[in-house]
């Protein structure tokens, strides 16, 4: 792969950009701290901004990486505040693949804006970074995840039983996967 770090990617609603610290607020309050955002997630909910603010102390430090990929998702019209992230959770670089993971806060969910954001990061890695596999996986419990990935052209791969763990404990694990389209 041809790592190009995270780069500013636009839609027609929204912006996807490096967190900055003075996002640490925004972040706790949209989706980090919230329980139900968080519930079947692999991290836990964000007990305090000094939690967040550490996060996104780590991850701003980790940009001079050009193999580090942690996006804020913004929508335009609610100028720079943002509203969730999503990221490449995990590279496989001997397969050229991609494990993308994302997180939206509650107001903003069920408006195509993580579908919007997660398209845009699939076009990125196929375009720029010449990835050959984008995968995703989900808890089963929260199918809406899954609709997502259909939307922007993910298959259904399978369920793997008891094979994840997240904020409920031991799960299953819905995998979905696009490839990169042939030239």
């Amino acid at each position: 792969m041809r790592h190009a770090g995270t780069r500013r990617l636009e839609t027609k609603r929204l912006i996807l950009r490096r967190f900055v610290m003075e996002d640490a607020r925004a972040m706790f309050e949209n989706w980090a701290s919230d329980e139900e955002v968080t519930r079947y997630l692999t991290w836990p909910p964000h007990k305090s901004p000094e939690v967040t603010r550490s996060v996104l102390e780590t991850w701003t430090s980790s940009y001079a990486d050009q193999s580090f990929y942690q996006w804020a998702i913004v929508l335009k019209e609610a100028g720079e505040r943002p509203i969730g992230c999503i990221s490449a959770v995990g590279l496989k670089e001997e397969t050229s693949s991609v494990e993308i993971g994302y997180c939206l806060g509650r107001p903003w969910q069920h408006q195509g804006i993580m579908t919007e954001a997660l398209g845009a990061v699939i076009d990125f890695f196929f375009q720029e970074t010449g990835a050959c596999r984008l995968e995703a996986r989900h808890d089963p419990r929260t199918p809406s995840s899954g609709r997502v990935m259909q939307r922007c052209g993910m298959t259904y791969e399978g369920t793997l039983k008891g094979t994840d763990r997240n904020n409920q404990g031991i799960c299953d694990a819905s995998w979905y996967a696009v490839l990169r389209p042939e030239d």
